[in-house]
């Protein structure tokens, strides 16, 4: 996990069309930590428009200007 507030280096991503800055090189579970939704249950997550299962979560690297899109799921009927 990344150490937000000593990382020099920074991206811009955007999360549901708002402008993020995280470091390079975050994966997906390092985002959602900075952004503090880790703990969310029933969510899906697209990275330009492609869904990335959740067991590539760790790995999939994101890159500047990635357009990142979170779903989550709610009850009803």
């Amino acid at each position: 996990m990344f150490d937000y507030l000593t990382t020099e280096s920074c991206m811009k991503i955007y999360v549901n069309n708002k402008l993020q800055e995280i470091p390079d090189q975050a994966k997906i579970t390092d985002t959602l930590d900075i952004l503090k939704i880790s703990s969310l249950k029933g969510i899906a997550i697209a990275v330009n428009n492609s869904v990335i299962p959740k067991t590539e979560w760790e790995t999939h690297e994101l890159l500047n200007n990635d357009k990142i899109t979170l779903i989550q799921a709610t009850q009803g009927g």
